[in-house]
């Protein structure tokens, strides 16, 4: 750390962390762009990192999960934030008529796999767990009753009260089966719209689109479950009203239908039956309001905070596991451990290849988007970085950094490769001193194969 602050380069190399955001595991870039006049051959400008700290240049990782890098995190959130609020009550091209259109926002949740620890709160009082009088004692010999009145940061919520009882297989399955529930869901509710309007399934893009945008949630037990934002519009998208016929009132028994009519099968494997999974009983659909409880600011935020998080409340890892590793050198809960583990297992069962449960065992299973959208529900993710990037080339002309030229009369030639990531320790006390950020996490650098 000393040695850095000596350096006469240090002001360029603070410069360069700043830029960064403030990114816990910076990309190292090592290279050269050159930019020359198509007509003439010329060079017009050149930007080399041989004369950069350390001969790199360091650009944010750009992760979406906040338990790697906060701050790359929440440029994401943030982008989500916009991305679904425009969606409600317009803006960044979506016009502003879109927040007259019927707008529900649906919680799909799974199904139960066994009983676990739970806080229970009823009119501002918490509750005990799972009181139980005449609780039955389970085949394994634990009675199934818990009175304690858990905390918020009960390490045990969610955790089963007997684990032997607990149908890990159902969880992990459930979870890779999920994206398929949430197609078909969205599929059935296409034919339930077009039956309320009297419209064969084939016509009803000529009269209605539906548009959606979700995430999805890890409960404290270990599955996901989906917060959708679902929105009628007219043929052209949210550029046009959706039909007479096609109101709250008419979506609401739609998704209904379509949240019981669909399942998922399972194959057989290792002497069990093909089994059939389908959403939990809870179903939660609210109006989106623009004053109210449920608002477009407090709907938006709530996805753009998912979007950002995986499966950390369970207690899993947020990186892909090496089948050949042993789970004894993590530091997991035994509940997380054994989701892993049957991920693991039932990762090798051949007919159960194609959910691919061993690369995403870190996921408990899970191996969809975490958030998505339908084509025609907002501006996208890709656009909201295009206008940012546009913004910074437009204020390094602006400064004097970039020569200011015409595109089309301009040839750019770049070379560049992978140098390594992140921080030394050092160098990571300095970056929390600049930014403000925690030291929590990786300080470690990883050097590339030219570091």
């Amino acid at each position: 750390m000393i040695k850095r602050l000596n350096r006469d380069d240090y002001d360029r190399w603070a410069s360069q962390i700043r830029h960064t955001g403030g990114c816990r595991q910076p990309i190292h870039l090592r290279g050269k762009v050159e930019h020359y006049d198509r007509a003439t051959g010329a060079l017009l400008h050149r930007y080399t990192t041989r004369t950069e700290p350390d001969g790199v240049l360091r650009v944010p990782c750009k992760t979406r999960r906040a338990s790697r890098c906060p701050a790359c995190a929440e440029v994401y959130r943030a982008d989500t934030y916009q991305l679904i609020r425009a969606g409600l009550i317009g803006g960044k091209g979506v016009p502003e008529t879109v927040k007259s259109h019927p707008t529900l926002f649906v919680t799909l949740t799974a199904p139960s796999f066994g009983t676990v620890h739970a806080r229970r709160e009823h009119s501002g009082k918490v509750q005990p767990c799972h009181a139980r009088r005449d609780a039955e004692t389970c085949p394994h010999g634990r009675v199934m009753s818990c009175t304690e009145r858990h905390s918020k940061d009960d390490p045990r919520l969610g955790e089963p009260l007997c684990p032997d009882c607990y149908d890990y297989d159902g969880s992990v399955l459930f979870n890779a089966l999920a994206p398929l529930l949430w197609k078909r869901f969205a599929d059935s509710l296409r034919r339930a719209l077009a039956k309320a309007g009297g419209l064969a399934l084939k016509d009803l893009r000529h009269h209605l689109t539906l548009s959606f945008a979700k995430v999805a949630e890890y409960q404290r037990r270990g599955v996901v479950h989906f917060h959708a934002v679902i929105r009628l519009d007219g043929p052209d998208g949210p550029t046009t009203p959706p039909p007479a016929w096609a109101t709250a009132d008419a979506l609401t028994p739609a998704v209904q239908h379509a949240a019981r009519a669909v399942s998922a099968t399972a194959p057989a494997h290792d002497d069990q039956p093909e089994r059939v999974l389908r959403w939990g009983t809870q179903l939660d659909i609210r109006p989106i309001t623009l004053n109210g409880d449920l608002t477009e600011q407090a709907v938006a935020g709530y996805i753009a905070k998912y979007a950002t998080k995986a499966a950390e409340c369970v207690g899993t890892l947020d990186r892909r596991i090496n089948p050949l590793d042993t789970l004894d050198a993590f530091n997991l809960r035994d509940h997380a451990r054994r989701l892993i583990t049957t991920a693991l297992h039932l990762g090798t069962v051949p007919e159960l290849a194609e959910l691919r449960l061993t690369e995403w065992a870190h996921m408990l299973g899970f191996r969809g988007h975490f958030s998505t959208r339908s084509r025609r529900y907002s501006t996208t993710l890709g656009e909201l970085r295009a206008a940012r990037e546009q913004h910074a080339r437009d204020n390094e002309i602006t400064t004097g950094r970039l020569p200011l030229f015409e595109e089309d009369t301009v040839l750019v030639i770049s070379t560049w490769e992978y140098a390594g990531k992140g921080h030394s320790l050092g160098d990571q006390l300095l970056v929390a001193a600049l930014t403000g950020t925690s030291l929590t996490g990786s300080t470690d650098l990883e050097a590339g194969p030219h570091g």
